[in-house]
């Protein structure tokens, strides 16, 4: 399989670079405080105006990632993609159903089984994102092959 040319790998890094500690910090946090946060979130959903206005935020976002970045080759590429389309999904469903995101906020926080999932979960992505910062930061793109179609 070929290798992406040089300027997408150059985009896929930089991407990572900003994405990385960002999930890594975030997600580290909240993981930690996500049993603390119930008082939160309810007092976010309870107000319409700043949940429209995180969705709107959180679907530009995604679709700044997606419009950017559109590759596809190799592991860090689908990454940077798949979790442009997980923000602006989630900013999407923020903006057209918040009544059932709150629900599900809401059974998340109440089930002991499920906010130890929810805890996992965000540990996983603290994970991806360590792992995003050391390839956007420490790594460099490899030279693409000889017999690759230039794009």
């Amino acid at each position: 399989m070929p290798t992406a040319d040089l300027d997408a790998q150059r985009r896929t890094r930089a991407f990572a670079r900003v994405i990385g500690p960002y999930v890594a910090v975030f997600t580290t946090v909240y993981t930690i405080r996500l049993p603390s946060l119930q008082g939160l979130t309810n007092e976010l959903f309870a107000d319409p105006v700043p949940i429209l206005m995180l969705g709107a935020l959180m679907l530009g976002a995604g679709l700044v990632i997606i419009g950017g970045h559109r590759s596809w080759r190799g592991p860090l590429a689908i990454t940077i993609s798949l979790f442009g389309w997980f923000v602006a999904i989630r900013g999407f469903m923020l903006i057209a159903i918040p009544d059932t995101v709150s629900s599900a906020v809401d059974a998340t926080m109440l089930s002991p089984t499920a906010l130890l999932l929810a805890r996992l979960f965000f540990g996983a992505l603290a994970v991806m994102g360590l792992i995003l910062t050391y390839a956007g930061w420490f790594t460099q793109p490899r030279a693409p092959h000889a017999n690759a179609s230039p794009a």
